[in-house]
């Protein structure tokens, strides 16, 4: 026994090879790419098989062997050989780490290990959320001929959803280049330090340094983020990632996407599904989509989220889901019984699950609502008129006062007693006369003129139930130079009325009782967590305290407004 268990300790240190309660695990797997580059990786099969499987792939920049083999074990016991990879320089990997850089070629090379191996029976299947999400889209930028499903949760899109969602710069990832490129694994203890986060987000926006100093203010050099810093457009560094536009059209392989109405990175998981489908209408693409955040949505919700207790019929095993549709695609098993259409959304509040065969199939229609001059008490009215007299509301943000902050937007806690009314503007609308579902994307257009030539907007949804309360429901944060273009930045004009559209809010299913209303907080965004925009003209990166020479002032022009998807 001693022997064994001696055998199995080597195994784990220092082999390719060993057999361990009926598994023969490789945890030291090396496979070159074309270029020359070398990538880590473990492989599970079961003991007992002989005969060529499907392989399931996970490719991943968390590198962490104990996890790596325990997540290609399951793999295994489904009847599938595991493989989980390492991102490029991660784990065994001498070679450069490099985030999201090389994952288009790389996953495709290690797919092309993979049929190349006696066990295997040349066919594919990826699956795996975040950065693992990502990874399966970027091999879909050329795609493989045996990789024949992926299953993507929370998929992020380098430029998109992070780090800069509709191009401004967000502060929630700052250390998340530290953490995956610090050493061979991760840098728990740096990622974990948030006082050292909280301070330096708080000590930069006080001194009103530029954001291009922000690495400075920690007192650490931050190469990524400066990297990522110089392509403020959505540019051609950003497009050579995953597919874009027309690349789209080629993807004809089946694809089950999992995201959350309070995944951070949901513009980016929902993206690539509209592209998809946008580019290839005959795209078979399912999406599963509950009140999840974005650790939620990987493993299938959690019964409390943010302080709202989630409908029980919303928790799901995503894991078993995700064999399933292996099962499905790979082994002509049967279709996970979830998916009884191609969007498969739980509408919250109602404890039930809805199916469409299109995002804009789950509502009736789309209620346009404008944003009005006249009150109800202290809000101005949203109303379902479009205003007989133009009128417009004046709005002063003096961007170098550090004692007030702007645009309250992240939701968190989803529910609240009350929202802060010191700066911003808010629009009620009337109640509604009946039960009513909102169900998707909510958008809209802005008509406005502002003195300076950039701003950034806050546009925030709430319902305001019948009992008082505010129940978050989407937002939408965006840079105004690039709402008509996220590859180009058009400049506003400097006092002349301009009409921006915008579009890349959260989608949302949540049913609205008799007696509710909804309320939208317009805003500018200034705050620790972002960018500050100055609205110089300039590389916002570069703009400091010293730009903020005047007060913004905006005109918001009352033929505004948002339209919101609803299914009465």
């Amino acid at each position: 026994m001693k022997k064994l268990v001696m055998m199995a300790l080597l195994c784990r240190c220092f082999s390719s090879l060993c057999l361990a309660q009926n598994y023969i695990i490789q945890d030291s797997v090396m496979i070159k790419t074309p270029e020359g580059q070398q990538l880590s990786a473990v492989v599970v099969r079961k003991a007992q098989t002989s005969k060529p499987l499907p392989t399931a792939l996970m490719f991943f920049i968390y590198s962490n062997t104990d996890r790596s083999i325990q997540e290609a074990k399951y793999a295994a016991d489904k009847g599938y050989v595991g493989v989980v990879a390492d991102t490029r320089g991660k784990r065994l990997s001498p070679d450069t780490i490099e985030p999201y850089e090389n994952e288009v070629k790389d996953v495709n090379a290690v797919i092309g290990w993979i049929i190349q191996q006696p066990w295997s029976n040349g066919e594919v299947g990826m699956y795996g959320g975040s950065y693992s999400g990502f990874a399966q889209w970027a091999a879909l930028k050329n795609p493989h001929p045996a990789l024949k499903t992926i299953v993507p949760y929370v998929a992020a899109i380098p430029g998109q959803g992070l780090p800069m969602e509709n191009n401004i710069f967000l502060n929630a990832n700052y250390q998340w280049a530290f953490y995956v490129t610090n050493n061979k694994y991760t840098d728990d203890k740096v990622n974990a330090d948030h006082n050292r986060w909280h301070s330096m987000r708080n000590n930069w926006f006080n001194t009103g340094a530029a954001y291009n100093k922000i690495d400075s203010v920690d007192g650490t050099k931050n190469p990524w983020l400066q990297k990522w810093l110089q392509h403020p457009s959505y540019d051609h560094y950003w497009q050579s990632m995953v597919p874009y536009r027309k690349d789209f059209a080629k993807i004809n392989i089946p694809v089950l996407s999992i995201t959350g109405y309070y995944d951070d990175g949901q513009i980016s998981a929902l993206q690539y599904l509209t592209e998809h489908y946008k580019y290839n209408p005959k795209a078979n693409h399912y999406l599963i989509i509950g009140p999840y955040d974005h650790f939620g949505a990987q493993k299938g919700g959690s019964r409390i989220l943010r302080g709202y207790q989630v409908d029980s019929i919303a928790l799901i095993n995503t894991r078993e889901i995700t064999f399933e549709w292996l099962d499905y695609i790979l082994k002509d098993g049967s279709r996970p019984s979830i998916l009884k259409d191609k969007i498969n959304y739980q509408v919250m509040g109602s404890n039930e699950w809805q199916h469409q065969p299109s995002i804009s199939k789950m509502s009736d229609k789309r209620v346009k609502l404008y944003l009005e001059t006249k009150k109800i008490g202290n809000d101005h009215i949203l109303s379902s008129s479009k205003p007989k007299e133009k009128g417009y509301l004046k709005q002063v943000v003096n961007l170098a006062d550090r004692e007030t902050t702007n645009n309250d937007y992240y939701p968190d806690p989803i529910i609240r007693d009350e929202l802060d009314k010191r700066n911003g503007l808010f629009f009620r609308s009337d109640r509604f006369d009946r039960e009513t579902s909102i169900n998707g994307f909510f958008s809209g257009r802005l008509s406005m003129s502002i003195n300076k030539k950039d701003m950034d907007i806050g546009v925030v949804l709430y319902e305001l139930t019948a009992e008082g309360k505010y129940f978050q429901l989407s937002y939408f944060l965006g840079r105004a130079s690039y709402l008509r273009d996220a590859t180009k930045r058009h400049l506003l004009r400097v006092n002349k009325k301009e009409s921006l559209p915008f579009e890349k809010s959260r989608l949302i299913s949540k049913k609205l009782e008799k007696g509710s209303r909804l309320v939208v907080v317009l805003n500018i965004d200034k705050n620790p967590f972002a960018q500050v925009n100055y609205g110089t003209g300039k590389d916002v990166s570069k703009e400091t305290i010293q730009d903020a020479k005047s007060p913004l002032e905006i005109k918001w022009f009352n033929d505004s407004f948002i339209e919101v998807p609803i299914r009465e």
